[in-house]
C-alpha cells in the first residue's frame, strides 16, 4: 500500500490533511516565542549602553551573572513564571487544628523564583551589603535595576516583594531605633532563605487611594510599641514577614501631616503571631503570582520608626527608588514584548514574504522598538543621575514609560495576530501585567501632577535636570550643528513649556502633556549623547536614528507637511530593524536629511 502523499503535495488526500503528522507540519508555519533565547545576549542596546553607566571592573564581573539571569529568563525562570501564573496563591483561613491563624499557599514554582531573586542574586541586598555575588562593596543603583529588567522580562510580580524589602530596609535603616535595627536589618538583607525577612509597604485604604492622607488605621501607644486598628485596602506581598505602613496616632491631626511610619512585624519577638488578619485575597487582572490582599488590624503590635509627624514625609524617602524600579520593570516587560514582535515578524510568512518585509508592519516596529530604547535610556540615566535631577525625572519616567509599557504590549501582541491573544501565548499576560504600572507607585495623574506642578512649580527641580542635559549635549563632540540646534530646541521648549503649565492652578489639564514632553526631550538627548559615545568606541550608531525618531514622531507634529519629508525614514528603518550595526557616517547622513 503506497503511503500517503504529504500534506504541501496537491494530490494529498483529505485523510492525509487531517493527520497528526499533516497537523504538526503545519504547525511549523507558526512563529516561536523568545523562549529559549537568552536575553542578555541578545539585548545589543543593554550590551552597547552598560560600559557607559557602569564602572568596567564592576561591569566585567556581573557580566556572567547578567548572562546567567538572561538564561534563566528566557528558560527555567520563564517556565516557573508560566507555572506559578496558573497556580495561584491560595488563603486558607485555619491551620489544621481549627485555629484563626490564616495562611496562604503558594505553588513550589513561585518559592523557587524567590530562591532565584533573593537567594541567587540577592536583588534585594545588592546595594545594601558587601559579599553579593562576590562582590566587595555595596553596587550602585545602576546594577541593581539592570538585574530588575532583565527579570522582569520573565517575571513581573515577583519584583515587588523585591523592590520593598530592598526599599524598607532603607526606611529601618534610616529612622529605626538601635533595636529594632539589630533585631530586623540584617536578615532583610540575607540571601538565606531561612533566614530572611520579606517586607511589604501597606498604604491604600478605602477611604484614600492616591490620597494617602485620608487614611484612618489608627495607632493606640501600648508601653514601648503602638497597636494598630483598622484596615488596609491593598496590600501587596500580603504575607511578609514584615510590613512598613501609615498610621494615624490617636489624637493626631488630619491630612498627611498626622501620619506616623510604623514597622509591624507578622511574628512577634514571642514567636506568637501578631494581631491582624489577611480576610481577602485580590482577584486581579494581572500580577498574579505574587499575593496582594486585604487586611484587619485587630491590636497588631507596631514600633514606631522616626518623628511621629514626619511619617509621610519619612515614606517619602523611598518614592524615587520605587519609581525608579517600575521604570525598570516597564523597560524590560517593552524588551520582552519587542523581541516577541521580532520572533513573530521575523518567523512568520504572510502574502508570500515574512512578514517583518511588509512596510506597514516595519513601521509599526519602529513604533514599539522606539519607547522601548527611550525607557533604557532612562533607566540608566535615573539610576546614576545626580540626586537633583531625579526629584523631577522619576516621576516624568514613570509616568510616561509605563504608559508606554501598555502601549508596546498590545502592538506586540497585534504583531503576533489572533495568537497573541490566546492565554498560551506569553502576549495576553504581557498586556495584563502591563497595566498595573499605571496604577502602583502613583496614578498617571498624580506622577504628572508630582512633576509639573510640585517638582517643577514648588521645588524649581528642572533647572537641575535641564542643566543636565545642556552640559550633557555639549559634551558630546561630532554631533551634526543642525540636528544639536534640534535636540537644544526641543529641551528649551519643553521646559519652557513646564514651567508656563507649572505657573498657574488652571493649567492643571496640561500637566500630563508637559511631562510628557519633558520625557521625550529628555530621552532624545540621552540617546543622542549615546549614540555618538557607543560610535566614537567602535560600536553602534543606532541611538543617534532613535533620537531623531523621537523628535520627529513624539516631540513634531503628528501629521507630515508632504510624505518627501519623511523619505529618510525608509532607509533609517531599514538599519534599525537590521542587526549590523549602524556607521555614524551613515546616522549623521539621516538626522538631517
Amino acid at each position: 500500500m503506497n503511503a500517503p502523499a504529504p500534506p504541501s503535495s496537491p494530490h494529498a488526500s483529505p485523510r492525509a490533511l487531517a493527520s497528526r503528522t499533516a497537523s504538526a507540519r503545519r504547525s511549523e508555519a507558526l512563529a516561536p516565542t523568545a523562549r529559549g533565547l537568552n536575553f542578555f545576549d541578545i539585548d545589543g542596546s543593554l550590551r552597547q549602553l552598560a560600559p557607559l553607566y557602569i564602572d568596567h571592573k564592576l561591569l566585567a564581573h556581573l557580566t556572567p551573572h547578567l548572562s546567567a539571569l538572561g538564561e534563566l529568563a528566557g528558560n527555567r525562570l520563564h517556565d516557573l513564571s508560566e507555572t506559578a501564573e496558573r497556580h495561584q496563591p491560595v488563603l486558607h483561613a485555619r491551620d489544621a487544628r481549627g485555629r484563626d491563624d490564616e495562611w496562604l499557599e503558594f505553588h513550589p514554582a513561585y518559592r523557587e523564583m524567590e530562591k532565584i531573586a533573593f537567594g541567587q542574586f540577592g536583588m534585594h541586598a545588592m546595594c545594601n551589603r558587601s559579599g553579593v555575588m562576590g562582590w566587595p562593596e555595596r553596587m550602585p543603583a545602576v546594577a541593581k535595576y539592570v538585574f530588575h529588567y532583565l527579570f522582569a522580562q520573565a517575571e513581573f510580580g515577583l519584583l515587588c516583594p523585591v523592590n520593598l524589602t530592598d526599599s524598607s530596609s532603607e526606611l529601618v535603616r534610616r529612622f529605626a531605633s538601635d533595636d529594632l535595627k539589630a533585631r530586623y536589618l540584617d536578615r532583610m538583607w540575607s540571601q538565606d532563605m531561612g533566614e530572611l525577612l520579606r517586607c511589604a509597604q501597606f498604604m491604600t485604604e478605602k477611604a484614600g487611594g492616591s490620597d494617602v492622607g485620608a487614611g484612618d488605621l489608627t495607632a493606640v501607644r501600648d508601653g514601648d510599641h503602638w497597636r494598630l486598628w483598622g484596615e488596609k485596602w491593598f496590600c501587596s506581598n500580603v504575607d511578609a514577614e514584615l510590613a512598613v505602613l501609615l498610621a494615624r496616632p490617636e489624637g493626631a491631626g488630619s491630612g498627611g501631616r498626622g501620619l506616623g511610619l510604623f514597622l509591624m512585624p507578622k511574628t512577634l519577638p514571642d514567636g506568637s503571631r501578631n494581631d491582624y488578619r489577611i480576610v481577602r485575597l485580590k482577584d486581579k487582572l494581572g500580577s498574579r503570582t505574587m499575593a496582594s490582599g486585604e487586611i484587619v488590624f485587630e491590636g497588631a503590635v507596631a514600633y514606631q520608626l522616626g518623628e511621629l509627624d514626619q511619617g509621610l514625609k519619612q515614606m517619602l524617602v523611598m518614592v524615587n527608588s520605587s519609581r525608579v524600579s517600575h521604570l525598570a520593570r516597564a523597560a524590560g516587560m517593552m524588551r520582552r514584548c519587542l523581541n516577541e514582535a521580532f520572533q513573530a515578524a521575523r518567523h512568520r510568512n504572510a502574502f508570500g514574504r515574512a512578514v517583518i518585509d511588509h512596510p506597514l508592519m516595519r513601521r509599526q516596529m519602529l513604533k514599539l522598538m522606539v519607547p522601548t530604547e527611550q525607557a533604557l535610556s532612562a533607566l540608566l540615566y535615573a539610576a546614576t543621575a545626580p540626586e537633583k535631577a531625579l526629584r523631577l525625572l522619576t516621576p516624568i519616567a514613570k509616568y510616561r514609560a509605563c504608559r508606554d509599557n501598555v502601549t508596546v504590549a498590545t502592538g506586540a501582541m497585534e504583531a503576533r495576530g489572533g495568537n497573541g491573544y490566546i492565554e498560551d501565548w506569553p502576549n495576553a499576560r504581557l498586556v495584563r501585567d502591563a497595566h498595573l504600572g499605571l496604577i502602583w507607585e502613583g496614578t498617571s495623574n498624580i506622577n504628572a501632577l508630582d512633576a509639573i506642578q510640585r517638582a517643577v512649580g514648588k521645588v524649581g527641580a528642572h533647572g537641575a535636570l535641564r542643566d543636565e542635559l545642556n552640559d550633557r549635549l555639549a559634551q558630546t563632540p561630532g554631533l551634526p550643528g543642525q540636528f544639536r540646534t534640534r535636540l537644544e530646541g526641543a529641551i528649551s521648549e519643553a521646559f519652557r513649556f513646564a514651567e508656563e503649565v507649572a505657573r498657574h492652578p488652571d493649567n492643571e489639564r496640561f500637566c500630563r502633556v508637559a511631562a510628557g514632553k519633558l520625557y521625550h526631550a529628555t530621552t532624545a538627548a540621552l540617546m543622542a549623547s549615546e549614540g555618538l559615545a557607543i560610535a566614537a568606541a567602535g560600536g553602534d550608531a543606532r541611538r543617534l536614528l532613535l533620537a531623531r525618531f523621537v523628535l520627529e514622531h513624539r516631540l513634531g507634529r503628528a501629521d507630515p507637511a508632504s510624505l518627501d519629508a519623511l523619505r529618510w525614514e525608509d532607509e533609517a528603518t531599514g538599519l534599525l530593524l537590521d542587526d549590523a550595526p549602524v556607521s555614524l557616517a551613515q546616522a549623521a547622513s539621516l538626522l538631517v536629511a
